[in-house]
């Protein structure tokens, strides 16, 4: 991602940075120094998630340009509503939460349009094992491939539930914290969403892709 100036007023929105979750006192005096109005304490809260939050949005949208495009909208709005987070949640879980909002959106507004972006094959990530034979690389490929387009056609909440579980890695907890839903109805998600991946890839090519 490129980093670039927000609006009138905005912070810089953070370009590349590491992943993972930043120490809880770490993060913690990074927020309060930000609600203060210290850009670059945001900057550095929020870039410590800024690449992940594109991949994110990348799995959810599956177009680069847009995924860049929504991951600067979700940092502005991070900074203006940053006086009302108050650490009930972790300060990624609410910037994850914002995203999902503003991809949602996004996908709204392209269903009113007629063409719609796949996911991206290669942002699945599904490992391939280190001696596998360029035949077996091939086929996790095709799956690859073949996952994607199934995941492109789920609903918005599905496609969220999915990636959020099966391809962050998120607990159950933590993801439904993020959907913005109760655990119950983010596993009711999350079961209708792999059903519909495994009806259109088949339970045989992905019990090959897991062996």
């Amino acid at each position: 991602m490129t980093p670039r100036r927000g609006g009138p007023g905005g912070p810089p929105v953070p370009g590349t940075a590491g992943a993972g979750h930043l120490p809880q006192e770490t993060e913690a005096g990074l927020v309060a120094r930000a609600q203060a109005g210290d850009v670059g304490a945001f900057e550095q809260l929020s870039g410590a998630y800024a690449d992940r939050l594109y991949m994110l949005l990348l799995r959810l949208l599956g177009d680069r340009g847009e995924a860049e495009d929504v991951a600067q909208e979700v940092m502005l709005r991070a900074w203006q509503a940053l006086s009302r987070f108050h650490g009930r949640s972790s300060y990624f879980t609410w910037l994850y939460r914002i995203a999902v909002n503003e991809a949602s959106r996004a996908l709204e507004r392209r269903a009113r349009r007629p063409a719609s972006a796949p996911l991206g094959a290669d942002e699945l990530r599904l490992p391939a094992s280190p001696a596998a034979d360029p035949a077996r690389q091939a086929e996790n490929s095709e799956l690859r491939a073949a996952i994607a387009a199934a995941m492109a056609g789920l609903p918005p909440p599905l496609r969220t539930a999915i990636v959020l579980r099966d391809v962050e890695g998120l607990s159950t907890q933590e993801a439904a914290e993020i959907a913005g839903i109760g655990q119950a109805a983010f596993k009711s998600r999350l079961h209708q969403a792999r059903l519909r991946v495994r009806e259109a890839v088949g339970d045989e090519a992905l019990a090959t892709a897991g062996g």
